[in-house]
């Protein structure tokens, strides 16, 4: 790879990194897992980086290989088996702020618990529309589906998230 390329795909790894770690997280639950899945789709970028630099849609194809990176992952067999069920202890975290009150990180942390029970691609679907941002054609592009899928599976993983979410609370108050 030449070394204009290098620097190009640097300054895009540098800038991108976080957020795919992010959606990374939000699709498997695991920042050590979306660490991986960040890392291996950085990897799969940057084999197709001269193909795929001139393209002005980076930032969706970069989202496109973080999900099918993730669904990739989360069909091997060794991953079937495993069920992440124990609580994470409670550490500081100094990059909260004064408005991060434990109101509004349990209800945070409520909502994601009821995301990881959902179907991959509604979970996929609720994190590209709703945490991305993207809108509905944007997602419909990232997953390689229809706009008419997005749209259903979209009002599917809402209902899903709701009743899921009323559980938890349902076993937080009981």
């Amino acid at each position: 790879m030449r070394q204009s390329d290098e620097e190009s795909f640097r300054r895009f790894a540098v800038g991108h990194a976080a957020r795919l770690r992010r959606s990374a997280y939000l699709y498997c639950g695991d920042w050590h897992l979306a660490e991986d899945l960040m890392q291996t789709a950085l990897i799969k970028i940057y084999r197709s980086w001269t193909r795929v630099e001139k393209d002005e849609s980076l930032v969706n194809y970069s989202r496109t290989v973080l999900l099918r990176t993730w669904l990739d992952e989360k069909r091997r067999p060794w991953r079937r088996s495993e069920q992440s069920a124990a609580d994470v202890p409670e550490h500081h975290d100094d990059a909260r702020g004064p408005s991060d009150s434990p109101d509004r990180l349990w209800a945070q942390d409520l909502v994601h618990r009821g995301l990881l029970r959902l179907p991959p691609r509604q979970r996929a679907v609720l994190v590209l529309r709703y945490f991305d941002e993207l809108s509905v054609a944007e997602a419909a592009e990232v997953m390689g589906c229809s706009e008419g899928t997005v749209k259903s599976q979209t009002a599917r993983g809402l209902d899903a998230l709701r009743n899921s979410v009323a559980h938890l609370v349902g076993k937080v108050a009981s």
